[in-house]
C-alpha cells in the first residue's frame, strides 16, 4: 500500500504601473493597421504530459473539532461535531490505472485523554462517525464509507465498533471513472457511559490514504 501526501502553495503577482508627468507629450502606440509588417507571431507546441498522475489527499484548514453535548439520554452521554472536509484527487490517466486498483481513506481515532490526567481515558471505540459524500456524482465509482457507532449503540443499526480503522471514502476496483476530485466529511458522535468523569478530553483522528493495486 502507498500513502500519498500533498501540500498546497500560493503565488502572488504584482503589476507595476507607469506614471507620466504633466506637460510631457507622449506619442501614442502605432496600431496594427498602421504597419502590418511589424506583427509578431507567437506560437507554442505543447507535448502530451509525461509526468504520471497520482492519487492525493488534503484536509481543509481547520482549528480542530470541538464536540458539543447533544442527544444525551439515560443510556449514554453524547457529544457531536463535524469532521473537516477531506478532498481526494486522482489525476491518473486510464492507462496508468492497473487492473484491480483501488484507493481508500481510512480513519483511526486515538483514545481521549483528560487534561492533566485527571480522569481515565475514553477509548476510540466510543467515537463513531457517519461519512457524507459532498461531490455531485452519479457514477458510483467513489462512495462514502459506511457509518459506525460507538460501542454504546446510537440505535441506528450502524455497527457498534467505534472509529478504529474505518473507511471514510473508497473507490471501486478497476474503474477509470474514479479519476477526478472527490470531497467528503463526516458527522462525529462520541457516546460515553452516563457516569463518565467530568473533564476536558483530547483525541487525534488520523486519516490515511491507501492506494492498493
Amino acid at each position: 500500500m502507498r500513502l500519498h501526501r500533498t501540500t498546497r502553495t500560493f503565488a502572488a503577482a504584482v503589476l507595476g504601473v507607469a506614471l507620466t508627468g504633466l506637460g510631457i507629450g507622449v506619442a501614442g502606440p502605432a496600431s496594427a493597421d498602421d504597419d502590418p509588417d511589424n506583427g509578431i507571431d507567437v506560437s507554442v507546441t505543447i507535448e502530451p504530459a509525461t509526468t504520471p498522475g497520482q492519487v492525493s489527499m488534503t484536509v481543509a484548514d481547520n482549528g480542530g473539532v470541538s464536540l458539543q453535548e447533544d442527544g444525551s439520554n439515560a443510556t449514554a452521554r453524547q457529544f457531536v461535531g463535524t469532521l473537516p472536509t477531506v478532498t481526494v484527487t486522482d489525476t491518473r490517466r486510464p492507462e496508468e490505472i492497473p487492473a484491480g486498483d483501488f484507493w481508500a481513506v481510512v480513519g483511526q481515532a486515538a483514545e481521549f485523554t483528560a487534561t492533566g490526567g485527571s480522569a481515565p481515558p475514553i477509548g476510540p471505540q466510543y467515537l463513531g462517525w457517519r461519512p457524507r459524500l459532498l461531490s455531485d456524482t452519479s457514477t458510483g465509482a467513489v462512495s462514502a464509507g459506511e457509518p459506525v457507532s460507538s460501542v454504546i449503540s446510537d440505535g441506528t443499526g450502524a455497527p457498534a465498533v467505534g472509529l478504529q480503522g474505518q473507511e471514510l471514502l473508497v473507490s471501486t476496483a478497476n474503474s477509470a471513472d474514479e479519476i477526478g476530485t472527490w470531497q467528503v466529511n463526516a458527522d462525529l458522535a462520541l457516546r460515553t457511559p452516563v457516569d463518565v468523569a467530568a473533564g476536558e478530553y483530547h483525541s487525534t483522528v488520523t486519516l490515511s490514504l491507501f492506494n492498493q493495486s
